[in-house]
């Protein structure tokens, strides 16, 4: 069955070698600092408005909410590209119906600003975005930790970050991940809102992808290239089997060109081939699974793929005192907590 919570507490660490760098985190929300690198720029006209805000201590959810109810805007065809965390400074872009830019501009609410707006023909969909950049210090920092907090940067800039969802995927409690699996089991009964039925199906897809990534930091085959791998490219997204050139393939993974992928199960999910499948559906056999479940709940969980690592080509690190400073970025849908518990060998 599915591990406890926090589920990502069991997960190998890419840097296992390397100690731990003791340090404090969060001291306050503007030690943790995210901001959105959109997909696209706003259009300048149309019937949504795009608005850049910022946030502190706040949900996206909430800070949307507030905003709607303030400007009299509809929170149903309110949009944004992601969740961002409530206990940090945050700034992103949301999109709103029903009000003009004048009246956003103007709005004035504790925790939020408006930093920009403009109009735009569509409202915001989840996924909308190119990636994340964040500014994090690390408070009350050993300084003997320095030299291994750069060489466990280093490593993760020549093999990538393990692309494990972080713990906050998994809900407050952390076992939404095994309420689905008792459901789609037959266990017991599914949530009867469609929203919960997602979010649980979703934790129990990201704990079977945890899975598979942590199988191959163990291995210490992040970025090797298996026959039968799909293979996604780091520019367009394509993706293709690896069959015959086993070199050609390597070598490109190598040059960051492409990367393996892991199973988002799904019934509409492309499945890899040879031993590769075999891999996948032996995971997928390990809580009791087959592809059969899975169809039933194609509509909530239709499946995808998705990198098992991403690039962090460069993180700025500025110490001053027993304090230091990162900036780096990350591609969407990566979490900043996963590369920091492999710098301080815990959860964030």
């Amino acid at each position: 069955m599915v591990y406890r919570n926090p589920s990502v507490t069991k997960l190998p660490f890419l840097t296992s070698d390397i100690g731990p760098v003791e340090a404090d985190l969060r001291a306050s929300p503007e030690d943790f600092e995210v901001e959105e690198v959109p997909a696209y720029a706003p259009a300048g006209t149309g019937d949504h408005v795009l608005a850049f805000v910022e946030k502190r201590e706040l949900t996206t959810r909430e800070a949307v909410r507030r905003i709607c109810e303030a400007v009299g805007a509809d929170l149903a065809n309110a949009g944004w590209a992601g969740l961002k965390d409530r206990h940090a400074v945050t700034r992103q872009w949301v999109s709103l119906f029903g009000v003009t830019p004048e009246r956003l501009q103007e709005l004035e609410l504790e925790g939020l600003r408006v930093l920009e707006v403009a109009r735009h023909p569509h409202k915001l969909r989840t996924g909308h975005l190119r990636a994340n950049r964040f500014r994090i210090r690390l408070r009350k920092v050993d300084p003997s930790g320095i030299e291994r907090l750069r060489e466990v940067l280093g490593r993760i800039e020549t093999l990538g970050l393990p692309n494990y969802y972080g713990e906050q995927r998994f809900g407050r409690g952390g076992d939404n991940a095994e309420r689905a699996l008792r459901w789609v089991l037959g266990k017991s009964r599914p949530p009867r809102k469609a929203f919960n039925r997602k979010l649980e199906m979703s934790a129990l897809q990201s704990e079977l992808f945890n899975r598979c990534v942590a199988q191959r930091v163990t291995d210490t085959a992040i970025g090797r290239v298996y026959r039968g791998d799909l293979m996604k490219r780091h520019d367009t997204g394509g993706l293709f089997a690896v069959e015959d050139d086993l070199e050609e393939a390597q070598a490109r993974a190598d040059r960051w060109e492409i990367s393996p992928t892991g199973p988002i199960f799904g019934a509409k999910m492309r499945w890899p081939e040879g031993e590769a499948r075999l891999r996948e559906e032996a995971l997928l056999h390990s809580v009791e699974l087959t592809p059969d479940h899975l169809v039933k709940w194609k509509r909530v969980a239709p499946g995808t793929r998705r990198f098992v690592r991403v690039s962090v080509p460069k993180t700025g690190v500025t110490v001053s005192d027993n304090t230091v400073e990162l900036d780096f970025t990350l591609p969407a849908g990566a979490y900043a907590t996963i590369l920091l518990r492999e710098i301080r060998k815990r959860d964030a």
